[in-house]
């Protein structure tokens, strides 16, 4: 494996006089270029969409693809750096993205992206099913875990502090072709994420009028199970969303914090009036299923955790990233951990678990104890919760997208910023278009099996990246602790597969998960032993390597308790998206790497010109 090279000094970041590479499509002249005049945004031309040389002409693209397996294996060997996500990659936007949020916005964008339907639809039907009262240590342990991998992006962004979030991070520390796996991944969670959110949101504002949540959709019986339902409410909320999002990132964040300080009011509500109405009789037994079920629901439960993710994208347009990012990812997510624990006791001690409604838990909940109004709130707070977490989503989203453009993974088109609302709008409307097909067509269940899969292995991805930027960096590290980390990192995840694929199994006895938590133990304090390279310089992740290898066995302990379906559509996905990348990616990404051998007229003495290239 290698690593990228170490960033530039900060006074070099601050030097006007470095350019890096010029984009291959520039929008600002070089030293050496007559001034041109500004462009228009609302563009279409085919050089827009493919500026790279291999795409030039037919011919231009033969020569490329008959090239394939050498730009491979340079793609896959490539790294990027802080600095070239930082300055050169932007340049491709033409326009800053605008710096307007502070803490107190990432506080609530937090709030609103994490906070949807997940607590109120999970919760009854895992207390009822696998759980019971221990739902609670459930939310508990899914919170820490979520919590882990907060610290591991906190950290990045922080240092980083670039709209493409996970995808930067892991082009930087683990490659070009990793991260375009990620990309791939990100975007398919993008997409997923939003249509699943739309579907709950019609699903639910249905049940507010009748007690078929299908009652708004259009039945095709024609068309295969799980696609047969058309969902035109779906679409509609979720391109109001959308526009509302490309409007501007401080009003989307302003709404937001209206429509999460009324949700807020509620969930007060919920949990003083569950606890006035409490049994602690209810809570026996505590553990109806055993441990067994208990981590059964902590795998499914993890879902209502994830979101904050889209927060980190927001670290480019965050006023004091050092500041704003530690304040505003760990301290939303600590309360929402608090929060969700203490919603899930109130509802096992105001119901027994087995009169738990799997549908509508706290609606039927409140019916119980005399409240039938209760449930129009309750409605109304879930309802809030999908619209705040599709608004933030689509923030979120088109950033990872415009970042992706940036690096030429897809169309750079896409990540032109809009001079005058400072958003990237037709990464927006990309990822809107994908979202609202497939939000008209696809159950609720094929999306959701498709999204966990995606955000738990980037999750884990980036555990294992802040793991290798804290102990592997090129040019510093030696030989001798290289292979030590390397096989310290290879026995850390292969005994997370191997505890996961026991549970999986339905091992009996404690002997071999002792086996395989040793093993895993053993890979963790090897770490230790080895010397750390860089240490953070103004926020970092506490207790490394210990917090990234418990969120490494997490993750993968989660995936390993979504159903086979969702290991088939994952790698189907992906087989979809390495042709891509065979066909297209490679190539663009490629000669945006080399740019300086392909414009031989670029100035050989620019102070970053080589900056890119330096990092293979």
């Amino acid at each position: 494996m290698r690593i990228a090279s170490q960033p530039l000094p900060e006074s070099d970041l601050d030097d006007p006089r470095i350019t890096l590479h010029d984009p291959l499509n520039p929008n600002s002249p070089t030293m050496d270029q007559q001034p041109h005049p500004p462009k228009s945004y609302w563009r279409f031309s085919k050089q827009d969409f493919y500026p790279e040389p291999s795409f030039q002409n037919l011919n231009a693209y033969k020569s490329a693809f008959s090239q394939t397996l050498h730009r491979l294996r340079d793609r896959c060997l490539g790294r990027s750096s802080d600095a070239t996500e930082l300055i050169q990659l932007k340049k491709q936007s033409e326009n800053e993205l605008k710096k307007c949020l502070t803490w107190i916005d990432l506080i609530w964008l937090g709030f609103g992206s994490v906070v949807g339907s997940g607590i109120f639809t999970i919760t009854g039907l895992e207390a009822r099913d696998d759980a019971g009262p221990s739902i609670v240590v459930s939310y508990a342990l899914s919170g820490l875990s979520a919590l882990f991998s907060v610290f591991c992006y906190t950290e990045f962004a922080v240092e980083v502090p670039i709209a493409g979030g996970s995808f930067s991070f892991l082009r930087i520390e683990l490659g070009d072709f990793i991260a375009f796996i990620a990309a791939g991944n990100i975007l398919l969670e993008a997409v997923a994420g939003a249509a699943g959110l739309a579907r709950s949101f019609s699903s639910y504002f249905a049940s507010m009028f009748s007690s078929n949540p299908d009652f708004l959709r259009i039945k095709v019986d024609s068309f295969a199970d799980g696609f047969n339902l058309l969902d035109p409410i779906a679409v509609v909320i979720l391109f109001i969303a959308n526009m509302v999002a490309m409007r501007g990132t401080k009003l989307t964040s302003f709404a937001n914090m209206v429509l999460s300080m009324i949700s807020s009011s509620i969930i007060v509500f919920i949990i003083i009036v569950g606890f006035l109405h409490a049994k602690t009789s209810n809570l026996q037994p505590f553990f109806p299923y055993g441990p067994e079920g208990m981590f059964r629901a902590a795998a499914v439960v993890y879902w209502s955790y994830t979101g904050f993710d889209m927060v980190a994208n927001m670290a480019e347009e965050t006023k004091k990233p050092a500041r704003d990012i530690p304040l505003g990812l760990v301290g939303s997510m600590s309360t929402i951990s608090v929060v969700y624990c203490l919603m899930a006791l109130a509802l096992t001690m105001m119901v027994k678990y087995t009169d738990i409604d799997r549908d509508a838990a706290y609606s039927v909940a409140f019916e119980k104890i005399g409240m039938k109004w209760a449930k129009y709130v309750v409605s109304l707070c879930a309802l809030k919760g999908m619209l705040t977490s599709m608004l933030i989503g689509s923030m979120g989203q088109a950033r990872y997208t415009t970042q992706i453009a940036r690096a030429h993974m897809i169309p750079p088109w896409f990540a032109l910023v809009h001079p005058k609302t400072g958003t990237p709008i037709y990464a927006t409307l990309l990822v809107t278009t994908i979202s609202c097909v497939v939000a008209l067509f696809s159950s609720l269940d094929v999306l959701s099996s498709v999204l966990s899969f995606s955000t738990l292995f980037i999750f884990m991805l980036m555990a294992v990246a802040l793991l290798v930027r804290r102990y592997y960096v090129k040019d510093k590290t030696s030989k001798h602790d290289m292979v030590k980390f390397m096989v310290c990192l290879v026995v850390v995840i292969g005994s997370s597969v191997g505890i996961t694929s026991l549970w999986g199994a339905n091992a009996k006895g404690w002997g071999w998960y002792a086996v395989g938590g040793g093993f895993w133990f053993a890979g963790t304090v090897g770490m230790m032993l080895v010397q750390k390279q860089r240490v953070p310089k103004v926020w970092g992740v506490p207790l490394v390597p210990w917090l990234p290898a418990l969120s490494i066995l997490m993750n993968v302990f989660l995936i390993g308790s979504l159903g086979a379906i969702a290991f088939k559509r994952f790698f189907i996905c992906s087989g979809v998206m390495l042709v891509y990348y065979v066909l297209v990616g490679v190539h663009a990404t490629y000669d945006l790497a080399h740019q300086e051998s392909v414009e031989p007229n670029l100035e050989k003495g620019n102070a970053g010109s080589g900056l890119l290239t330096a990092a293979m």
